[in-house]
């Protein structure tokens, strides 16, 4: 017996179905229809509603029977069918248990997130390596790793994250990495120098993953321009602009797309076009000049015409204004994402007027008959990119004990000087008097080379009190005396610190002045060091003149004038004092002369002043010495010619008698 379904329609339903012209069907009240089982009817009965829902343009129906079919669906599930009739879902229960592998139960695990632990769990527990359910979770585990890498990636860190991008299966997951860059590329646009970097490596071996991207791209851009959506157009002209910079693309794609643009100018294609070429401008004016030139007398064109908006021509005179500048600031490749040589990348062309296959294909998973073999295949091909990793990890063992045995650490940051300087302030001022201080220091560990640090903290210390103390002067007389390199370190420091004696303050030129007065006082130091000095009005300034004074005041209170005065005029020190007490020229002397009274020191040039007044004397006699030389010289030479003319004249009359004796003969 065929069992009989009927739909009840109520009058305003019947009467609507009835009178609409644009419905495909007509029911007759009471028409029955019979079918041979439940799945024949239920199948009718979906497409009766679902023709009713169209024709009335209500979601809300369909929904509510769909909810209605869902519950009944429940009851049917736990409830035993009928003998001799099966629903439809039933049918693919049963199906499903005779399976091992419930191939549509993984794909609803698509959206759910499964942890990484729980994943590596269940690869596990599968035995079969070559069954479905292992190779969707291997896919499963394929998809997030390139998605990880890929949300990753950055300027900074590429180069480690190459490596980790070549660890996955590309050619299994082509689809996949492609799908990852387009949408990361999508959400972050100012990565897409980065995210066309790590296409162009992965170009150099996987030529095919690089078509693929190509050509999705391509697609997207076609879409989105007849779609006039601007944001997903703007993306994917920025994409192509820097795979055309990797050389990925070829130009004439970019060529191609600026023509399309171009051609029938309006505001939005015109700043897209403006935009694709700034940012691959530079690398089409190395490859395509003359297709650049071209573009940019468009561009002119469409200026001069003034049929664009005015921000629209601003920025195409920015443009102009790049050109000029050689596109200064858009670099084609920035330095740290230049990764592939020009021989070693593999150029696609893809035309816009072509018909373009995405592939789409492959986002999805399919089951491989060949898994095993072509997994064994790509780790074959993974360790000709990569390298044997038990290899390189001997290697780098053994290459890690040797520099070890080998190795000394060289501090470029100047971390170990820095705590040095630390370690030094802080026994500084943490000590009471300058013995304490410099047993301290003395224990310091200092590598050769590191006593300048010492001296130079020491003045830094000095020169920052606000008056001057004597226990720096104590404490550097104290290292003078033990070490002749702490000695020739200070040495050093008097003349650095005279050389930038213009840059100190005053308080500090008083501070250090003070300290190497009283290492002089004391012969700590030599008093050669004075010679760095030069006394004169233009050899000095302000500041070196403060420095001069207050070094020879407190001289003076330490030593007294008498015993000052007999150190600046010891014979031994001479050469060394007349840069102090110059005598070369007579401005000279009167400058030091005057400086050294006007500070309380007149007693010290009084040899100097003794020689100033008896210089017009002295220059006086060197004048008549000079001038006895010239005449000396004048002297003889009238002589010489004297004589040389009694020869001329002896020999003339020696000529003439000897022609008149052979007259006489003849």
């Amino acid at each position: 017996m065929a069992r009989k379904h009927s739909i009840e329609l109520s009058d305003n339903d019947w009467h609507r179905s009835k009178n609409n012209p644009r419905s495909n069907y007509r029911l007759e009240r009471g028409d029955e229809i019979n079918s041979s089982d439940s799945d024949r009817g239920y199948s009718t009965k979906r497409k009766i509603f679902d023709r009713r829902c169209r024709t009335k343009q209500h979601a809300g129906i369909w929904d509510e029977h769909h909810r209605k079919e869902s519950r009944n669906n429940d009851r049917h599930s736990s409830s035993k069918p009928p003998h001799g009739r099966s629903t439809l879902l039933e049918g693919n229960r049963n199906r499903n248990r005779n399976l091992n592998t419930d191939v549509s139960s993984l794909g609803k695990r698509d959206r759910l997130y499964v942890p990484p632990y729980k994943l590596a769990r269940k690869m596990k527990e599968v035995e079969d390596k070559s069954s479905i359910e292992y190779q969707r979770l291997t896919w499963d585990a394929l998809k997030k790793s390139i998605n990880g890498v890929v949300n990753k990636v950055n300027a900074a860190n590429i180069k480690n994250i190459i490596p980790e991008i070549f660890s996955e299966n590309l050619i299994r997951g082509r689809g996949l990495f492609c799908r990852s860059i387009m949408k990361s590329q999508m959400a972050s646009p100012g990565f897409t120098d980065v995210f066309a970097s790590l296409v162009a490596v992965v170009n150099t071996k996987f030529p095919e993953v690089g078509q693929l991207m190509l050509r999705r791209i391509v697609l997207k851009l076609k879409i989105a321009f007849k779609r006039n959506d601007k944001p997903q157009l703007l993306a994917a002209v920025k994409f192509i602009a820097h795979l055309v910079n990797q050389q990925v693309a070829h130009e004439i794609v970019a060529l191609e797309l600026l023509t399309v643009l171009l051609e029938n100018p309006t505001d939005d294609g015109v700043e897209v076009a403006v935009w694709f070429v700034t940012d691959c401008g530079a690398m089409l004016q190395h490859l395509s000049p003359r297709g650049l030139c071209r573009i940019f007398d468009r561009f002119l064109g469409i200026l001069h015409e003034g049929e664009i908006d005015k921000r629209v021509q601003f920025l195409i005179e920015g443009l102009l204004a790049l050109r000029k500048g050689k596109f200064n600031g858009y670099p084609a490749v920035r330095p740290e994402l230049d990764l592939v040589e020009q021989e070693d990348q593999f150029t696609h062309e893809v035309s816009l007027q072509d018909e373009i296959d995405p592939e789409d294909s492959l986002n999805l998973f399919k089951p491989d008959p060949d898994f095993l073999k072509n997994e064994k295949r790509y780790e074959e091909v993974k360790k000709t990119i990569l390298g044997d990793e038990s290899e390189d990890d001997d290697e780098s063992e053994e290459e890690e004990e040797e520099d070890e045995q080998h190795m000394q650490i060289r501090d470029e940051t100047d971390t170990n000087l820095i705590n040095l300087r630390r370690t030094i302030y802080l026994t500084i001022m943490c000590s009471l008097d300058f013995e304490e201080v410099g047993h301290k220091l003395l224990q310091i560990k200092l590598e050769p080379g590191q006593e300048m640090e010492l001296c130079t903290m020491l003045l830094e210390c000095c020169s920052q009190e606000k008056d001057y103390r004597p226990f720096y002067g104590l404490l550097g007389q104290r290292f003078c005396m033990i070490n002749r390199i702490y000695r020739e370190n200070f040495e050093r420091c008097f003349v650095q610190q005279y050389s930038m004696i213009h840059q100190f303050e005053t308080n500090k030129i008083r501070n250090v002045a003070s300290f190497y007065a009283h290492l002089l006082s004391t012969d700590a130091l030599p008093w050669h060091c004075i010679a760095y000095m030069r006394l004169t009005e233009k050899d000095t300034t302000s500041s070196s003149r403060i420095f001069i004074k207050i070094l020879f005041q407190e001289l003076s209170k330490q030593l007294g004038s008498h015993m000052l005065n007999e150190r600046l005029h010891d014979p031994a020190m001479q050469e060394s004092n007349e840069s102090i007490l110059p005598r070369d020229e007579p401005r000279n002397s009167r400058f030091a002369i005057n400086f050294f009274t006007q500070i309380g020191l007149g007693p010290l040039t009084e040899n100097l002043r003794a020689f100033y007044d008896h210089l017009p004397q002295l220059m006086g006699q060197q004048q008549k010495a000079v001038s006895e030389e010239k005449s000396e010289s004048s002297g003889s030479s009238d002589s010489g010619s004297e004589s040389s003319c009694s020869d001329d004249e002896s020999e003339s009359d020696g000529d003439e008698r000897r022609k008149n004796k052979h007259r006489r003969r003849d």
